[in-house]
């Protein structure tokens, strides 16, 4: 994995769906235009539900990486 400064981290693991996409939003809610926000989810429904989101509110995904029990998505607020 490259390394990313990561602004906030949001640890959803453990919340069902939507949990970890609802914390996601309101983090990204307050952040400034440029942060990066990882969120670190245990819910399998977050491998489709965080990427589609971000897609639709034209955010950048900058990766998605599998860890042990849980996947970080790592997303960029674009504006």
């Amino acid at each position: 994995m490259e390394q990313v400064a990561i602004d906030k981290e949001v640890d959803a693991r453990g919340s069902f769906c939507p949990g970890p996409l609802m914390e996601l939003m309101r983090t990204v809610k307050t952040a400034p235009v440029g942060s990066t926000i990882a969120v670190l989810s245990s819910d399998p429904g977050s491998n489709k539900d965080i990427p589609v989101w971000v897609a639709k509110a034209r955010y950048e995904l900058v990766g998605v990486f599998e860890e042990a029990g849980y996947t970080r998505f790592v997303i960029r607020k674009a504006h």
